[in-house]
């Protein structure tokens, strides 16, 4: 049997301990631990059992310990839907929503009867053929109507009369 190339020294260990003690993020928790227990002598397969993660995970993170220490096992995900239109887009997104109906885009497919106002459903199509982005979560698309300047109405309680969407206001 092979020896272990990868061990850590008590004060490394300590070190790991203190940093997965003080962290709040759980994939960074997750690393600290993972390369903490293999590093003690835990054999792969068990800390693999322990931390759910795979063995080429482990590895890089050990890999990744060795040559920059803790800061490299930080999580540095940023999220999926956060970056997926620039502040550029997101502006021309709101100016093309005052612009332009659901109707004048889908004719009769709009979500709406008379396709008058803006819905989830017609601003995730606008965006696929405007962008070509389609967000995983529902969510996501009252969260850009909220950044175009756009409110949540319910359709029995919309004031017909009104000239102008709020969201389109100068």
């Amino acid at each position: 049997m092979a020896r272990r190339l990868f061990q850590l020294d008590q004060e490394e260990i300590q070190e790991l301990k203190h940093a997965y003690a003080g962290c709040r993020d759980g994939p960074t928790r997750t690393r600290y631990q993972a390369v903490r227990l293999y590093g003690a002598g835990y054999p792969a397969e068990e800390v693999i059992e322990i931390t759910g993660c795979s063995r080429t995970s482990l590895m890089e993170w050990c890999r990744k310990y060795r040559i920059e220490g803790l800061t490299d096992l930080e999580d540095k995900r940023v999220g999926g839907n956060r970056a997926k239109l620039t502040p550029a887009q997101i502006e021309d997104l709101r100016a093309r929503l005052c612009t332009y109906t659901p109707a004048d885009l889908f004719d009769f497919t709009a979500a709406t009867e008379d396709g008058q106002f803006w819905t989830v459903e017609d601003l995730k199509r606008a965006i696929r053929r405007w962008y070509s982005v389609n967000y995983r979560s529902r969510s996501s698309y009252p969260r850009l109507f909220a950044r175009c300047g756009f409110r949540y109405h319910r359709s029995e309680k919309v004031f017909k009369l009104r000239g102008e969407s709020a969201g389109c206001r100068d």
